[in-house]
């Protein structure tokens, strides 16, 4: 798979760890994320990520920032993505299998390296379900429409 991964200065070492591990697993890994410590808005970085996949150049994103919230909210506004925060395995799964979200996002601050892999895993290890989730991302789709006109 290919993969964008993005993040801000509060997440260098857990997106280096990331990184690493995508890799190890035989994914390319699209690095276009904050490699120093300065100050830059992890909006740079959320919209970054979602225009990859919202082109398709990647098969999906990673956003790390210190809660993952601010930087899924940044990619969250541009049209066609469903990004997710996954503290857990569980939710990871589940936004794969009932929301096809196209970006996962976590924070720094909150999961450490061996959560993250765990989240990775569960992630990309499930499959959309579609049927009556399909229709709910539909209805996602028809806001998101109606509200960016």
């Amino acid at each position: 798979m290919k993969i964008a991964l993005g993040n801000d200065h509060a997440a260098i070492e857990l997106k280096n760890t990331v990184k690493e591990y995508l890799e190890s697993l035989g994914n390319e890994v699209v690095d276009l994320g904050a490699n120093e410590n300065k100050g830059i808005s992890y909006t740079v970085f959320g919209e970054a990520v979602a225009d990859k996949v919202v082109a398709k150049e990647v098969d999906f994103g990673v956003l790390i920032c210190g809660t993952g919230v601010g930087i899924s909210i940044a990619a969250n506004k541009v049209p066609g993505i469903r990004a997710a925060v996954c503290s857990d395995p569980t939710t990871a799964r589940l936004v794969k299998q009932h929301n096809n979200a196209n970006i996962i996002a976590f924070g720094a601050r909150i999961v450490g390296s061996e959560a993250a892999k765990d989240i990775l895993d569960a992630y990309m290890n499930a499959e959309f379900e579609g049927g009556r989730h399909q229709d709910r991302i539909d209805l996602i789709t028809e806001i998101e429409n109606k509200h960016s006109k």
